[in-house]
């Protein structure tokens, strides 16, 4: 078994204006090739925590993964952590800082001197190509441990990790495969009661995590081959299926929008949204049967758009009706199949209240929510909402299973 520890580097992470997403990929990574991760630490930059916590991780873990750092400047202090950790002095490669030199000669610019840290290497390293960037990393061997040292930027570290770790890694033989159910309508705890002592087998185990699109529940299984592991997950993995069928709208890298893409069934589907910020088109912006949309808080362009005067006098903008009747609205006047609508009230008195309509020549569907939150939760709440009612009422069995 492969022990697994990632160091995340940067003053930035620590305050949280940058957002790990390295970490997260490198755990899912780990994961799938069967590599134990058993601690992630994110550090400012400063050398002598950094090299005390390589120094921990070496005691404990066979493979620690450092993320960021190995820039130019003064605070870059990756290589001379790793360096301070294994006692080695590091020292200008020659070939690293031709390649360096030939990187800004090839830009027609010349390289500053402060670069020149980039070309070090100590004797227990290798120097990690990235084809993407100016940072080349580090796979450094000592003492039966290993030490991935990755750039910052993830387009540069993913690529460093797939095309120069990975082939360097001596990973565990067991195979481990795993699927990812989604659902949504229904809470974890309640997933939680219809799955009982299902959660708790270690072998395959199940696992249920709370997402902005609902609820996941990941069934993972590990065995000496890749088809022992399957036969393993699969009898699982349909008890599982069975439990959620009513919630359930996709499997591993599917997305909620791309399901409701997918019940359309070659249909167009044209959108309304007032108060929502233009969340929901986001989600379908790249699905092929969105045909148009209208955002717009505005009660005369909505009017036009099929909002009813006395509806808006009546019952409110934010209100079922007035949701149903833009839906209708979006079939009308965006021309499109399928109409779906979405009013939320995102700040102010009443914050937190969404209807959401669909709106075809067979049916029409609303659903409502009343979630306080801030205005960005709210308007992203009423967006799933509104792709909810869409993917159950176009779905084949009119979301009944």
């Amino acid at each position: 078994m492969l022990l697994a520890e990632i160091i995340s580097v940067g003053t930035e992470l620590l305050f949280g204006e940058i957002v790990d997403s390295n970490a997260a990929f490198l755990a899912r990574e780990l994961g799938a090739r069967g590599v134990t991760l058993h601690r992630k630490t994110v550090l400012g930059d400063n050398l002598e925590r950094l090299t005390a916590a390589i120094q921990t991780a070496l005691g404990r873990a066979d493979l620690i993964i450092l993320g960021g750092g190995l820039g130019p400047t003064d605070d870059d202090l990756t290589r001379e952590a790793i360096a301070a950790a294994l006692g080695e002095t590091p020292q200008e490669d020659p070939h690293l800082l031709a390649w360096l030199e030939g990187l800004y000669t090839a830009r027609g610019r010349v390289m500053p001197q402060i670069n020149r840290k980039q070309a070090w290497l100590i004797p227990s390293a290798q120097a990690l190509a990235n084809p993407v960037g100016t940072a080349p990393g580090w796979f450094v061997t000592s003492g039966g441990k290993f030490i991935a040292a990755l750039p910052g930027p993830p387009r540069e570290m993913q690529r460093m990790w797939r095309e120069q770790v990975l082939p360097r890694l001596p990973l565990p033989s067991r195979a481990l495969v795993h699927t990812t159910i989604h659902t949504q309508g229904i809470g974890e705890s309640n997933v939680a009661e219809l799955l009982g002592d299902l959660t708790r087998t270690a072998n395959p185990s199940v696992a249920t995590y709370a997402r902005k699109t609902g609820v996941d529940i990941r069934v993972a299984a590990s065995a000496d081959t890749d088809a022992q592991a399957r036969a393993l997950l699969a009898p699982v993995l349909d008890e599982v299926r069975g439990h959620l069928r009513t919630w359930t709208w996709g499997e591993g890298a599917q997305t909620l929008a791309g399901a409701v893409s997918a019940a359309l069934a070659g249909r167009t589907l044209g959108v309304i949204e007032a108060g929502s910020a233009g969340a929901l088109c986001t989600l379908l912006a790249d699905e092929p049967g969105f045909l148009d949309a209208a955002v717009t808080q505005d009660h005369r362009r909505l009017i036009t758009l099929g909002l009813t005067p006395v509806t808006l006098r009546g019952d409110g903008l934010v209100s079922e009706s007035a949701a149903l009747e833009l839906a209708a609205g979006a079939r009308e006047h965006l021309g499109a199949d399928v109409g779906l609508a979405v009013v939320v009230q995102a700040s102010g008195e009443g914050a937190g209240h969404a209807h959401a309509a669909l709106h075809t020549p067979e049916l029409q569907r609303t659903v409502s929510i009343d979630w306080p939150g801030d205005p960005a939760q709210i308007r992203e709440r009423a967006a799933v909402l509104a792709l909810a009612l869409a993917y159950r009422a176009l779905r084949p069995d009119g979301g009944h299973a």
